[in-house]
């Protein structure tokens, strides 16, 4: 399932690297979803181009194929430091101490080295996009560009798997009860109650 979580932090290096990582998580989110946003006005201003002047969007399908790499995947590091991926938790949510950080532990790490095979294979489809000068059907925008932002987005999902695995390996050392850098799984019970008292506090402010 996927949920909400809660990032603890402290005065370690690891919570000090997790942090200053998540600003660039981010930010890269942030351009996914500023990439959305413009491509809305791309679309409202091809319809009523199309419309009033008869006169579309040059290209418009091929700045949308374009743009669909970047929101595709420039926000999927930030959602798995934030725990937001779908994951089948019925087994991991019924194990407690170092088994569960054991646990997540090794799915962290094939995470990992299926992320590292996709960074290899979509690097080499950039790599031959770029040498073969690989161009949209429209307008000929090449399509390099977008194909490495796919390796460049996993290389940095990637970081964000090894520094969980540093979380994950400190927690089973220390039999942590409250682990760092780490997304813990927040019950239903817990994630409605902080989401009716996130209303709460939202409704006190607008009086």
């Amino acid at each position: 399932m996927s949920g909400s979580s809660e990032i603890l932090q402290d005065d370690s290096a690891l919570s000090k690297l997790d942090r200053l990582y998540f600003k660039l998580e981010t930010f890269l989110a942030l351009l996914g979803g500023i990439t959305i946003f413009f491509l809305v006005f791309l679309a409202v201003f091809n319809v009523l181009g199309r419309w009033l002047f008869s006169l579309p969007v040059s290209g418009y399908i091929d700045w949308v194929e374009q743009a669909m790499a970047v929101f595709a995947f420039f926000g999927i590091a930030y959602c798995q430091r934030l725990g937001g991926h779908i994951r089948m938790d019925i087994l991991v949510s019924r194990i407690k101490g170092r088994m569960l950080w054991l646990s997540e532990f090794i799915s962290t790490l094939v995470m990992l080295i299926i992320t590292v095979v996709l960074v290899y294979g979509s690097y080499l489809h950039f790599l031959r996009a770029f040498n073969n000068g690989d161009s949209s059907m429209d307008i000929s925008l090449p399509i390099w560009p977008a194909k490495l932002i796919i390796p460049f987005a996993l290389s940095v999902l990637a970081v964000r798997l090894v520094l969980q695995l540093w979380g994950y390996a400190r927690a089973f050392t220390e039999n942590a009860q409250d682990p760092i850098a780490v997304p813990l799984i927040e019950d239903a019970a817990t994630q409605a109650a902080n989401e009716a008292a996130t209303v709460s506090i939202d409704d006190k402010e607008a009086l």
